[in-house]
């Protein structure tokens, strides 16, 4: 399931368009972090893609996992890991809503991928590697106009054993 088209129709809809660079202004005067824009991560990335900073359009992403087993703890090995990609553009009462978490994958089989999550995650990796080089043409229907989309992988969400396989 590309995710490119999806984060395209985020600036095609007059409801959402306007909330995309929401994170430009949300914590200026913010005495504690109320979301991720007001962080060290998201200021230290600013600092260090100057470039990808400067169009508050760009999408950052947070990539979310965790595995199950999806027939409870019962006696048959099977293991389901649903890959999630959250755009952490929006506001905290929008980027958490269900419609606007990205299902990106679902890695499911007899046991869970450990090493091999990298071979299956190699299709939405290498989406996402071409959206953070040479971006999209992407139409903001807020502004009317065309402009370039970038999207960056900010951080993963899982817990240690899914760390563990992502961070290999």
């Amino acid at each position: 399931m590309p995710i490119t088209p999806r984060l395209q129709r985020l600036y095609m809809s007059k409801k959402i368009v306007e909330h995309m660079t929401w994170h430009l202004k949300c914590c200026e005067d913010a005495d504690e972090v109320i979301h991720p824009a007001g962080s060290e991560a998201w200021k230290h990335f600013d600092e260090t893609h100057p470039t990808f900073a400067k169009e508050p359009r760009n999408v950052r992403l947070g990539l979310c996992t965790d595995g199950f087993n999806p027939f409870g703890c019962s006696a048959t090995p099977y293991s389901c890991w649903p890959i999630f990609l959250t755009v952490y553009n929006l506001p905290p009462e929008l980027c958490m809503k269900s419609k606007h978490i990205f299902l990106a994958m679902i890695i499911a089989g007899p046991k869970i991928p450990r090493k091999n999550i990298d071979v299956m995650l190699r299709p939405l990796i290498d989406e996402l590697n071409e959206l953070r080089t040479n971006g999209v043409e992407t139409y903001d229907s807020f502004r009317q106009q065309n402009f370039i989309m970038k999207a960056a992988l900010l951080w993963t969400i899982s817990d240690f054993p899914g760390y563990g396989m992502l961070s290999r």
